[in-house]
């Protein structure tokens, strides 16, 4: 279901200050407690909010390399292998991809020798046939949803 207006206020709010009360959000809007609780109840059983953990950073955690590997898996392999990605801690996002490989996973680490150890690790599971490695050098745009969910409020002004 698209988001309207208000829908698309109350996710700034939620992107720009996630700590804030539903009672201070509501103050913030110019809408009632009632109403504001009913549209996040709505949003986050359409699928649209999906959680509320805080955002962490691995290179604070002490693994600062951030890698991408691309995992080539023998058919018929590919949920065995993805579950097995599941226990490997390092492993912080992994996806069934078209092109190149079957799955790629966002890998962090505490060095090179650390990444490298998560890829022996990786190429030792049964069904991987091979990996590639990249290695991210620097963030170039963080994740963000904010001005996705600004497009889509435009458009639902429309």
């Amino acid at each position: 279901m698209p988001v309207d207006e208000l829908d698309t206020r109350i996710l700034r709010l939620l992107l720009e200050q996630p700590r804030t009360s539903v009672r201070e959000y509501a103050r913030i809007l110019g809408v009632a407690r009632g109403t504001l609780q009913a549209r996040l109840d709505r949003l986050e059983r359409d699928g649209v909010i999906t959680g509320t953990a805080p955002g962490l950073s691995p290179a604070a955690l002490g693994h600062p390399v951030l890698a991408f590997v691309h995992i080539e898996v023998t058919q018929g392999h590919l949920d065995e292998v993805g579950d097995a990605l599941a226990a490997v801690p390092e492993i912080v996002e992994a996806f069934s991809i078209t092109g190149g490989g079957d799955l790629l996973t966002r890998v962090v680490a505490r060095d090179n020798a650390h990444l490298e150890d998560v890829v022996q690790k990786l190429i030792s599971l049964p069904g991987v046939v091979r990996t590639r490695t990249e290695i991210a050098l620097r963030e170039r745009v963080s994740h963000r949803l904010l001005p996705l969910v600004e497009s889509i409020g435009r458009a639902a002004r429309a």
